[in-house]
């Protein structure tokens, strides 16, 4: 770690001397311009990145305080020189003054206005170096003016960029609009374009065969074409997982359970991204060990598609841990599942509080589900009939 940090110092004491010996007045009596100054330190930098490798991108972004974290005790592949060149290039451009305005570069100014801040922009050319490079007038503005007209709100800009700034880097007529044109055609509402982009932007950039190997596994499972592009317009990171290696894998898995997949598939598309070993079997494992079958199982995740979707430590452990203080038997959560969707401290506890005070007993099902006026109500109603009773 001390060798590191010496380093370190090192490196930005020659960093601040190079900096500063550009800034001088040259020979002709003039000072460099910020280009010019960061076109000079580019050929240094990358000679120094040779010698020094991952070190020299801590000090940069760490500047002016060493790095504080020792990253040496993890082992990190070898980085090409050239592709953390082109990086150091353009996050150069984020800092970089306009050098005819004195401002901040157009590129970042227009960000900026959008709602982005620097952080954020640096994030994206960490990621993605060409963002950089790309042309304000010619391919970022163009497609955010294009997003604003479809309804996209402005405060959701940043965060589609930020998830896919590729789409820049689109053309909006001979791809981006055709492949909109070839969704719409699988069924996904032209209306809700705005909520589908936010939630997943990358579905514009994906070909048009990796969309029809997805499209094709639906309909082999079933699913109707109107089916689909409700799927594809509620959840299209569908089209992400890869067929071989997720959908039919998980679909597998879930037909082991004795499930309808076409049916779960429709009603909660998110199962599909799910790991079956660190996810899916788990939660087998867990109902399996409190007395359930592998077919009452499958009737609660058939009922209730969501189920294993929730965290086991966070949700259907402490859910089950509550259950279990109550006198029901474990076969109403069968016939009710939807129990582990409820806010335990906001819904579950004060419900059950509230039936035990007045001294009646209503079905699992009612208890969550009912509004609070007609859960009052059934309250009242059972209270009167065990009277008479």
């Amino acid at each position: 770690m001390r060798l590191q940090l010496e380093r370190s110092t090192s490196l930005i004491f020659l960093l601040i001397t190079l900096s500063q010996s550009f800034t001088l007045s040259t020979n002709l009596g003039r000072e460099l311009t910020t280009l010019e100054i960061r076109d000079a330190l580019i050929a240094y930098l990358e000679s120094l990145f040779k010698e020094h490798g991952d070190i020299l991108m801590n000090v940069v972004e760490s500047y002016p305080n060493p790095p504080v974290k020792d990253k040496s005790a993890v082992p990190i592949p070898s980085p090409s020189p050239v592709v953390d060149s082109k990086k150091l290039k353009a996050m150069s451009r984020v800092s970089e003054l306009d050098t005819h305005a004195g401002n901040l570069r157009p590129h970042l100014v227009y960000l900026m206005e959008l709602g982005m801040d620097i952080e954020q922009i640096r994030s994206i050319i960490r990621r993605f170096p060409s963002f950089a490079y790309y042309s304000l007038e010619g391919k970022i503005k163009p497609v955010v003016e294009f997003f604003l007209e479809l309804g996209v709100p402005k405060e959701n800009i940043p965060t589609i960029l930020t998830k896919r700034p590729q789409l820049c880097g689109i053309s909006l007529s001979e791809n981006l609009k055709p492949t909109m044109k070839f969704l719409e055609s699988l069924g996904v509402d032209k209306e809700q374009w705005p909520k589908v982009i936010y939630r997943f932007p990358a579905l514009l950039t994906y070909s048009k065969q990796k969309v029809w190997e997805s499209v094709d596994f639906l309909c082999e499972l079933g699913l109707s074409e109107e089916s689909i592009g409700k799927i594809l317009t509620r959840c299209p990171n569908i089209v992400s997982y890869s067929v071989e290696d997720n959908l039919r894998p998980t679909a597998m898995y879930f037909r082991s359970l004795g499930v309808d997949v076409g049916i779960l598939l429709f009603r909660c598309p998110q199962n599909f991204g799910l790991s079956i070993e660190a996810n899916l079997k788990p939660v087998t494992e867990f109902f399996l060990d409190r007395g359930y079958t592998l077919e009452e199982i499958g009737t609660m995740i058939s009922r209730y598609g969501a189920l294993y979707t929730f965290s086991l430590t966070e949700n259907l452990v402490p859910k089950w841990d509550f259950f279990m203080t109550t006198d029901y038997p474990n076969s109403e959560l069968v016939k009710f599942p939807q129990y582990f969707g409820y806010n335990l401290e906001e819904r579950i506890k004060p419900r059950f509080a509230h039936m035990k005070k007045s001294g009646v007993k209503l079905l699992l099902n009612q208890v969550l589900s009912l509004s609070s006026s007609n859960f009052d109500e059934a309250l009242k109603k059972k209270m009167k009939k065990m009277k008479f009773d």
